[in-house]
């Protein structure tokens, strides 16, 4: 735990020093005394201030969806975006796009198309797999990737009809930016993330027995049909509410469960938090790279969390596995 909240501090101090315009560490603090009336006052809390903020309820709210997912389904593969409401949700925002609607309310239509398209994925993907108040996971998960297939198809065809200013933007959109200049979404985000790991929490020990098969679970006194509704609500709301406000930024609810478990074991009790912290962390250090890697021009942090994220990913597995056969040898 000390050792992620070393991570998430250094990332967040590392972002606010680093960029166009470098502010030492030591000066970061008499910036704030002085108040509003310098460049880099303004820089630290209208531009770099907002992306950590942002970057720490994405990366904790992506990265508990995929705990809470990979636990309820029992396999290590499924993320986030496995269950289509990322292509939901780029779908409502290509539409946005197109329509021409965010020139009219540019702080909110975005977001809000996005959530929107989002919700009309997670509603029958809801319905469709409930049986007589049993969740059939097995359906959840085939349905939400036949419905992620169909997502894209629609987006790709939107991409092809479009014109080029509506092509760079969508694309732009789906491969995932933190730059958000509302406040007000900023704080809704960070709202929405922490009372969903609130609430994840008081199921933590329901999600470690579910970890032991749904029967299993059962005998111990768990009510599983329940606890499945739940989480999955959880996990749509996180997932939805992240991509609409940042866009598609893979990997994030992936890598970082998968390290976290190496690391501190499977007990959900320190899973859930260890890993909300580490992807904020993890997050926020990909979105100073993507601002700073060939600055001034700014990458997607999709692009990045992919590279960087992905390859951490490999090399752990790989070392791991060297490490089991040398064991078994």
């Amino acid at each position: 735990m000390l050792l992620a909240v070393a991570f998430l501090l250094a990332a967040g101090l590392y972002a606010l020093s680093s960029g166009s315009a470098g502010i030492p560490l030591g000066k970061i603090v008499p910036i704030f005394r002085e108040g509003r009336g310098s460049p880099e006052f303004t820089i630290l809390l209208e531009i770099r201030l907002p992306r950590i903020l942002l970057g720490f309820a994405i990366g904790g709210a992506l990265s508990l969806a995929g705990v809470i997912l990979q636990g309820m389904f029992r396999n290590p593969l499924v993320e986030p975006y496995t269950l289509g409401i990322s292509g939901g949700a780029a779908l409502g925002a290509a539409l946005c796009i197109v329509s021409g609607i965010n020139r009219l309310f540019p702080d909110f239509a975005m977001p809000l198309f996005g959530f929107l398209g989002a919700f009309v994925v997670i509603l029958p993907l809801y319905l469709t797999n409930i049986r007589r108040g049993s969740l059939n996971t097995d359906g959840l998960l085939l349905t939400g990737v036949m419905i992620s297939f169909i997502s894209s198809s629609l987006v790709t065809l939107i991409l092809a009809l479009s014109r080029s200013e509506h092509l760079q933007s969508i694309v732009f959109w789906i491969m995932g930016s933190l730059e958000e200049p509302s406040w007000a979404l900023i704080l809704i985000v960070a709202f929405v993330s922490l009372l969903c790991l609130a609430l994840s929490y008081l199921f933590s020990l329901d999600m470690n027995a579910l970890s032991l098969g749904e029967e299993e679970a059962a005998h111990l006194g768990i009510d599983v049909e329940r606890t499945k509704k739940v989480l999955f609500l959880l996990a749509a709301a996180l997932t939805g509410i992240s991509v609409s406000v940042a866009g598609i930024i893979g990997f994030v609810g992936l890598v970082v469960p998968h390290f976290t478990r190496m690391i501190a074991g499977y007990d959900h009790r320190t899973l859930l938090i260890l890993s909300f912290i580490t992807g904020a962390g993890f997050l926020i250090f990909c979105d100073t790279l993507a601002r700073t890697i060939i600055s001034p021009v700014e990458l997607p942090v999709g692009v990045i969390t992919g590279i960087l994220g992905g390859s951490l990913f490999v090399y752990a597995l790989g070392k791991r596995l060297r490490a089991g056969q040398t064991g078994v040898s």
